[in-house]
């Protein structure tokens, strides 16, 4: 649930750009600020707050950051102008690469080894189901009654996390970490190549998802109703590709992220070309979304290279993503505002996709005889990563209640 309202906003404010930008009365690359200033509030978030919260339960972690994501989405209703807005949306990006890093760690705790990717997946189904249910029904919202109801319809949600999270999130003991080691993670060169692939190479999905509404209007020509349905197939691709892809990234993790990102580049080169038939348009569109299953593939790339740096290494996984998220869209704006049209966005996506993978060439040369034999086998972990270590056991009363052996 949590995944899902994160989901909603991202993704939602990207489809609802056209409708506030009008109703603030701003051009739509200027709109895109709001867009950048979530991605910004997730980058400086999820460190900061991984670094703060070593030593807090992640039960705990989980149910306060839940509470800040629903003030800044309440606010985000709420703001008179643009500026607030702006202001807002960067609030609400704050809790956001912390939340998913933390659910991250706790999931791949719960499960073997080989299933460490498939865990970080299924966490991620929450904002993938998002891009299906949650992002077209706010779309569809936000032409009906407003904009600002489809951010309060996530500031609901967030609030329902919070008392799901209550409820049934396993009862953990305090870190055992401490800043100091978690700061540990930024001296290692596998970490920081792993987070440029994710930077860079995202950035070309959001540099056409961002300017996806307007497209459909000005280039394929089709009504606003008919918009809702191209989000969910866009959602169902990524639905789909965060099931079917973990598994083959369990079996060999780095071909399979770099197998993704050649696949993601030729989707983005081929977009302009379908742009004015959306029958295959939605196929384009469906191929793009199944790369979202890059995120979960680097997550656990991340956890094998950390150390004991675990959580911040988990939530700088988010920040990257969310670079690519500010990166994207505002090349994505400026190839429009230059006049090259809103079909320039794929060539630039494009262009973005295949610099990440020149980075996971760097990154995979440099993965070390242990981790490579990890990555083709699929057996555990090297020393280096630990990270079912990091991971506190479940308390005795919630052990005795799961079925799962493992747990």
């Amino acid at each position: 649930m949590g995944g899902f309202a994160i989901g909603t906003t991202e993704f939602a404010s990207m489809s609802l750009l056209p409708f506030f930008a009008a109703d603030l009365h701003i051009d739509e690359p200027t709109a895109g600020y709001a867009i950048s200033a979530y991605a910004l509030g997730v980058v400086l978030g999820a460190p900061l707050i991984a670094v703060l919260g070593a030593k807090f339960a992640r039960r705990t972690q989980l149910l306060a950051l839940m509470a800040v994501f629903a003030i800044g989405n309440a606010l985000t209703a709420l703001a008179p102008g643009f500026g607030s807005m702006v202001a807002a949306r960067f609030l609400s990006g704050l809790p956001h690469g912390a939340y998913f890093g933390i659910a991250a760690l706790v999931a791949a705790s719960l499960v073997p080894q080989h299933r460490r990717s498939q865990a970080v997946g299924q966490v991620m189904l929450g904002l993938t189901v998002a891009t299906i249910i949650g992002v077209p029904l706010a779309n569809l919202i936000g032409q009906m009654v407003g904009w600002r109801a489809s951010f309060g319809l996530v500031s609901l949600l967030a609030l329902l996390t919070v008392l799901l999270c209550a409820l049934f999130a396993p009862r953990d003991q305090a870190g055992r970490s401490n800043p100091l080691r978690e700061l540990g993670a930024l001296r290692s060169r596998r970490v920081w190549t792993t987070l440029a692939i994710s930077a860079i190479g995202f950035g070309g999905m959001f540099a056409v998802y961002t300017y996806l509404a307007t497209t459909l209007i000005e280039v394929t020509k089709v009504s606003t109703g008919v918009i809702p349905f191209f989000l969910a197939i866009f959602g169902i691709g990524a639905t789909l590709g965060n099931l079917f892809v973990p598994p083959f990234a369990d079996r060999a993790l780095m071909p399979t992220a770099g197998g993704i990102l050649i696949f993601a580049a030729v989707a983005l080169l081929v977009f302009p070309l379908v742009a004015g038939n959306p029958w295959l348009l939605a196929i384009d569109i469906f191929a793009i979304g199944a790369s979202v299953a890059l995120g979960a593939i680097l997550q656990t790339r991340l956890m094998d290279v950390a150390g004991d740096a675990q959580a911040l290494a988990a939530a700088l996984n988010h920040s990257a993503f969310n670079t690519a998220n500010a990166l994207g869209p505002f090349l994505g704006g400026l190839a429009i505002r230059q006049g090259l049209g809103w079909t320039s966005t794929g060539p630039v996506g494009a262009a973005l996709a295949v610099l990440g993978f020149l980075i996971w060439i760097v990154a995979y040369r440099d993965t070390g005889p242990a981790l490579a034999e990890h990555a083709s086998s699929g057996d555990a972990a090297p020393r280096e990563a630990a990270p079912l270590k990091q991971a506190p056991p479940l308390a005795p009363r919630e052990r005795s209640r799961s079925r799962d052996p493992v747990a």
